[in-house]
C-alpha cells in the first residue's frame, strides 16, 4: 500500500499523461549542468515512464527560470524512449556505449537525445539496486527492438479523450474530396483525375487509397504492376506543367519480365506525350541525388559537432570548425538537393514542361525535392496551414515511412535516414534568406522537427495510410474492440498554449507581394559567425547536369530506346540552369510569387537555432536576430494599442482580430537561439588546455579576430 502511494506521487509529480505508466525510477540521482564545464548540479529522481525518462528537481524553479515557450507534453527535464539517440556508461572515467544486458552499472549515465540535448547524471549516491533497475530500464525500453503496438502511441490514443481542435485547417488528403479539391484549386482537374482504384487497397499497400493520375492511364494499367510504372500527380503550375512522380521497376528482373515492363512503359509514355499534355522530362533521382545511406552518414557526422559534453568540448572543436564541418558533407547535400529543386522549377517554370521524379519506391527524395518545389512556386505552401497540408499529401499520405526512417521501433538501423530532417533543413534555407514570404517561423521548423519524436501523434509513426488503418482498431480492459483515436501533430494546442503558440506565427509575414530592390539588398546580411562554410570553389558534381547523363541513362536502363523520341533533352544548353538562377536572382524578389534560394557559397548555412540551441558558448546575449525582432514585435505592439485607442476615440466596433505576437520583455537579457535558450543560461570561461591557449596566441590573436577574414586554408579539406 505504502509503495502504491508512492508510486502514485511520483506520477502526480512527473505530470504523466493518461496512459502513462511508471516502469521504474531512482532517488538521490545528481544531474550535472552540462554547460557549466564544472560539477555544479542538482539533485533529485530519475524515473523511466512507458512514454519517456524524466528527471524530477529536489529544488523549485525561481520565477526567473520560468520558461516563455514550454511545451506541455514534454517538459525542460523530460525524453520521450523515441528521443533517445544513445547512452553511455561511464566507468572510472571511460564511456562505454550501453545496450543491452549489462554486467556491470555504471557511476555515470549519458543520454544523447535525438533533439541534440545532453543530459549527465551522476549515480554514485543512488542505492546499487535502485541503479541497477533505472539503468537496465531505460536502455531497455529505449534501446531494444520493440512491436509497434508496444508504442506509447496506442497507451494514449485509447485512454486519452480526442480533443482535436475543430479550427485546424490542415488538408489530410484521407478522402477524395480532399484530392479533388487540390486539383481544383491548382486548375489541374483538365487533364487528371483523382482514383478509387486502391480502394480496400487493391493495388498496393504502399499507396494512399486515393490518388491523381494523368486522365489518360486506365484502370488496368494501374492494376497490372501494383502501382509501378504509373505517374502519379503531385502538383500543377499556373502555366499548365505538372509535377509526377513514379515507382520504378526492380533493377534485377529477368529478360522477359523486362521487356514486358519496358513495353508497358513505352505505352504509358506514348499516351500521356500527347496533347494536350507537356512535354515530358524525367529525372531518375536514385542516380542524380545522394542516395540515403550517404545521407544517414552524412548526418551523423554532422550531429557529433553538437552533441557536447562540456565547455572543453566545444572550444576544443572550435579551432577547426570549418574543416569539421565541411568533412561532414551536410551542408554540401542540403546545396545538391536545391539545385535540383530549382532545376525541377526551370523545366515547370520557363520550359514549360512535365516533369517526372522516379525513385524506388518514390517515398523519399521524391517527397523531399516535390516539396521543395511547391514551397518555391506556390505561395500557399509557404503558409502555416498551406504547408501543413503539403507535409500531409506528400509524406504522411504519400507513404514516407517514418516508421522506419525514424527507427521508432529500432528494428533496422539500416533503414534510418533523416530524410525529413533533410527537407526542413532546406525549407530553412528558404525561410532564412526570405522572412517576409512565410507565415510560419523558424521555431515552427523547429518544434515541428522535435515533433517527429512525440509518440501521442500518429502523424509521424507509421509507415503508410494502410498501416495506420490496419492498427486502427484497438483492445481494452473495458471495451473488446474500440477504435484508436489517434492525435495529429497540427492541433498545436496540444503542445502548447496560445501565446507559445503565438512564436510559430510570422508577425513579418507580407500579406501582398510588395517586390522591392532596397529590400532585397539588405536580405543578404554579413554572414554570422561559423553558421556557413567560408566560399570555396563549389565541388564540381559528377553528373553533366540536369538531364543529360541522368536521362541518357534512364531511356537507356529502363525505358527503352523506342520511348528516347518523347525525351528528348540533348539539346539542353549547358548553362540553361546558370541563366536561369542569375536572372531570377537579379531581379526584386515578389514574396508570393517564385523563390529561389541563394546556393552560392557560404549561403547554405547551418540551422542554428535547432542545433546550436543547447549550447550557451554558441550563443549572443542580448543579439542576433531576436534582439531585432524584440524591437519589431514592440513596436507592433505599440502600434496595435494606437489603433485600439483611436478605434475606441471614434466608437467604432473592435473586432478582436489583432495579431497575436509575443511580448518579449527585457530584449537585452535575451538569448540569440531564444525562445528554446532560457534568458539567464551564461557559459563560463572556456577551459581549455594551457597548450591549446599557447597555440591560439602564437596564431596572431586568432581567438579575437573575425572568423571571416581569418584564413584557415590549412584546415579546409
Amino acid at each position: 500500500h505504502v509503495q502504491l502511494n508512492s508510486v502514485q506521487s511520483i506520477l502526480t509529480n512527473v505530470n504523466n499523461l493518461e496512459g502513462e505508466l511508471l516502469l521504474c525510477e531512482a532517488s538521490t540521482v545528481y544531474k550535472y549542468i552540462q554547460e557549466d564545464g564544472s560539477n555544479r548540479g542538482t539533485y533529485g529522481k530519475l524515473v523511466c515512464t512507458n512514454f519517456k525518462i524524466a528527471f524530477l528537481d529536489d529544488n523549485s524553479a525561481s520565477d526567473d527560470n520560468e520558461p516563455q515557450f514550454e511545451n506541455k507534453i514534454v517538459g525542460e527535464n523530460d525524453i520521450t524512449l523515441q528521443c533517445v539517440d544513445q547512452i553511455y556508461g561511464v566507468y572510472d572515467e571511460k564511456k562505454k556505449l550501453l545496450t543491452g544486458q549489462l554486467r556491470k552499472y555504471p557511476e555515470k549515465l549519458i543520454i544523447y537525445c535525438k533533439d541534440l540535448r545532453v543530459f549527465h547524471f551522476c549515480l554514485r549516491y543512488t542505492k546499487e539496486e535502485e541503479v541497477k533497475r533505472i539503468v537496465s530500464g531505460i536502455v531497455h525500453h529505449s534501446q531494444t527492438p520493440k512491436l509497434l503496438k508496444r508504442l506509447f502511441l496506442f497507451s494514449y490514443a485509447s485512454a486519452a479523450p480526442n480533443n482535436t481542435d475543430g479550427r485546424n485547417q490542415t488538408v489530410m488528403f484521407e478522402t477524395l474530396e480532399d484530392w479533388r479539391g487540390e486539383l481544383e484549386r491548382t486548375k489541374g482537374n483538365a487533364k487528371y483525375k483523382a482514383v478509387t482504384t486502391n480502394e480496400g487497397y487493391r493495388v498496393s499497400e504502399k499507396l494512399p487509397l486515393y490518388f491523381v493520375v494523368p486522365i489518360c492511364v486506365s484502370e488496368e494499367s494501374i492494376l497490372k504492376y501494383e502501382g509501378r510504372g504509373i505517374p502519379i500527380w503531385c502538383w500543377s503550375c499556373h502555366n499548365g506543367a505538372a509535377l509526377l512522380k513514379m515507382s520504378a521497376f526492380p533493377k534485377e528482373q529477368d529478360d522477359s519480365s523486362s521487356q514486358m515492363q519496358k513495353a508497358f512503359l513505352d505505352g504509358i509514355y506514348k499516351t500521356i506525350s500527347k496533347p494536350p499534355y507537356e512535354l515530358l522530362k524525367t529525372d531518375d533521382l536514385s542516380s542524380s541525388l545522394p542516395s540515403l545511406q550517404d545521407i544517414q552518414t552524412a548526418y551523423t557526422k554532422f550531429k557529433q559537432l553538437f552533441l557536447i559534453d562540456n565547455s572543453t568540448d566545444f572550444w576544443a572543436t572550435d579551432v577547426k570548425w570549418f574543416s569539421l564541418l565541411e568533412s561532414t558533407n551536410w551542408l554540401e547535400i542540403i546545396r545538391r538537393v536545391l539545385k535540383k529543386a530549382i532545376e525541377v522549377v526551370e523545366c515547370l517554370e520557363r520550359q514549360h514542361t512535365n516533369v517526372l521524379l522516379i525513385e524506388e519506391s518514390a517515398t523519399d527524395l521524391c517527397c523531399v525535392i516535390s516539396s521543395l518545389v511547391q514551397v518555391m512556386m506556390d505561395s500557399y505552401s509557404r503558409t502555416k496551414s498551406g504547408f501543413q497540408s503539403l507535409i500531409q499529401k506528400e509524406w504522411v499520405i504519400g507513404g514516407h515511412g517514418f516508421l522506419d526512417r525514424c527507427n521508432h521501433l529500432h528494428r533496422s538501423d539500416k533503414e534510418e535516414a533523416p530524410v525529413f530532417l533533410l527537407l526542413l533543413n532546406c525549407v530553412w534555407q528558404l525561410v532564412q534568406q526570405y522572412p517576409p514570404a512565410f507565415e510560419f517561423t523558424e521555431t515552427y521548423l523547429t518544434v515541428l522537427s522535435d515533433s517527429l519524436y512525440v509518440p501521442i501523434f500518429s502523424t509521424f509513426f507509421f509507415n503508410s495510410q494502410h498501416q495506420k488503418d490496419t492498427n486502427m482498431s484497438g483492445e481494452s480492459l473495458n471495451t473488446q474492440s474500440s477504435p484508436f483515436r489517434f492525435l495529429t501533430v497540427w492541433d498545436w494546442s496540444v503542445q502548447f498554449d496560445p501565446k507559445a503558440q503565438a512564436f510559430l506565427n510570422n508577425p513579418l509575414y507580407a500579406d501582398k507581394p510588395k517586390p522591392d530592390k532596397s529590400h532585397r539588398k539588405t536580405a543578404r546580411f554579413k554572414h554570422q559567425r561559423q553558421l556557413s562554410l567560408p566560399l570555396t570553389q563549389t565541388k564540381s558534381s559528377t553528373k553533366r547536369g540536369f538531364f543529360r547523363e541522368e536521362t541518357d541513362h534512364l531511356i537507356k536502363n529502363i525505358l527503352g530506346k523506342r520511348i528516347g523520341k518523347f525525351i528528348n533533352s540533348s539539346d539542353e544548353p549547358p548553362n540553361s540552369f546558370r541563366e536561369f538562377y542569375d536572372s531570377w536572382h537579379s531581379k526584386p524578389v515578389d514574396y508570393h510569387g517564385l523563390l529561389l534560394p541563394c546556393i552560392d557559397g557560404p549561403e547554405i548555412k547551418v540551422w542554428a537555432q535547432r542545433y546550436l540551441r543547447w549550447i550557451p558558448e554558441a550563443q549572443l546575449h542580448g543579439g542576433g536576430t531576436i534582439a531585432t525582432a524584440a524591437n519589431i514585435l514592440d513596436l507592433m505592439e505599440e502600434v496595435q494599442s494606437l489603433q485600439v485607442k483611436m478605434d475606441e476615440e471614434h466608437s467604432q466596433a473592435i473586432s478582436g482580430d489583432l495579431h497575436s505576437v509575443p511580448v518579449l520583455r527585457n530584449s537585452a537579457r535575451l538569448s540569440s537561439l531564444f525562445p528554446f535558450a532560457l534568458l539567464q543560461r551564461q557559459s563560463i570561461k572556456p577551459a581549455l588546455p594551457t597548450s591549446t591557449w599557447k597555440d591560439l596566441e602564437d596564431e596572431d590573436d586568432l581567438v579575437n579576430r573575425d572568423d571571416e577574414f581569418v584564413d584557415l586554408s590549412g584546415d579546409i579539406l
